[in-house]
């Protein structure tokens, strides 16, 4: 840090230290959010170069994962619905 803004590693740390733990959920979510994000691209980008893809998606989104080895899990059905909403 710099000495403009008064805090240096140590204190950081100590103030760091007097937070409490971040909740479950939010670690879990932070761990996961990653691979969520790869395969949301993935399901995109493959829906864009195969039409047939495309279209089984939009006619049974949660078939066509399952079908394809995606789990269908809620925020990744929910996302690629917004996405797909006016095809």
């Amino acid at each position: 840090m710099t000495r403009a803004t008064g805090y240096d590693e140590e204190r950081l740390g100590r103030l760091l230290s007097l937070l409490r733990p971040a909740p479950e959920g939010w670690v879990q979510a932070a761990t996961e959010l990653p691979a969520a994000r790869r395969s949301l691209d993935e399901i995109v980008s493959r829906a864009e170069q195969d039409i047939e893809f495309h279209r089984a998606l939009i006619a049974d989104l949660e078939t066509a994962l399952a079908q394809e080895g995606y789990e269908p899990v809620r925020p990744l059905v929910v996302e690629l619905r917004k996405r797909f909403r006016d095809a």
